[in-house]
């Protein structure tokens, strides 16, 4: 993605915070309008419709995920640490309210309705996300600190459900540290008895 303005920079971070509190449909262009304070056709400059704005904030998240990967597997040897870490990231997100609900998560239980365009960005993320997790499973494996029940991508895929699935009890509950209850045994269940 090439350089953004500072004013589509604050297009994104508009269109994120609106999109985590309300969906796809719950901002139009005038909401981001009165929160950046800017007019409309400024935003129509940047992103001429909404499915080019979101696909934009999308490709930003999947840039700021695989960023986040990364750094999380050069950071930490451990693949189960790298778990740790990852499941550490949300809840500090959670509970600081700094990103508290996964932007394509609350995309994905939109699916049916989504433009196309932004169906495809959402599934994209998934399957990167089930990747990664694989891949740091599948090293788990090898190095003797992961233990599965199931196939390394059944148990990826269920890593991922249980993450998005605990970001919504925190926030059906109001209470960001239901996310960590939740994570804690998926941990406790994945390490290999030594």
């Amino acid at each position: 993605m090439n350089k953004l303005s500072d004013t589509a920079d604050l297009i994104l971070a508009c269109t994120r915070k609106l999109i985590v509190g309300g969906g796809y449909n719950g901002f139009s262009y005038a909401d981001i309008a009165s929160v950046v304070g800017i007019r409309k056709p400024s935003i129509h400059h940047h992103f001429p419709t909404k499915v080019d704005l979101v696909t934009a904030l999308l490709a930003r998240y999947r840039q700021e995920a695989e960023a986040g990967f990364e750094g999380l597997q050069s950071a930490i040897a451990d693949p189960l640490d790298q778990l740790r870490a990852y499941i550490q990231y949300w809840s500090t997100c959670l509970s600081d309210a700094s990103a508290p609900f996964c932007v394509c998560a609350l995309l994905a239980s939109e699916l049916p309705a989504l433009p196309g365009e932004v169906a495809l960005a959402v599934r994209a993320h998934f399957r990167f996300l089930s990747g990664q997790i694989a891949s740091i499973l599948e090293r788990g494996l090898q190095q003797g600190v992961i233990s599965l029940r199931y196939t390394v991508q059944v148990e990826a895929e269920a890593f991922m459900a249980t993450v998005h699935g605990a970001m919504l009890s925190a926030r059906a509950y109001g209470d960001a540290q239901m996310f960590v209850t939740i994570m804690q045994p998926q941990l406790e269940r994945m390490a290999a008895k030594r």
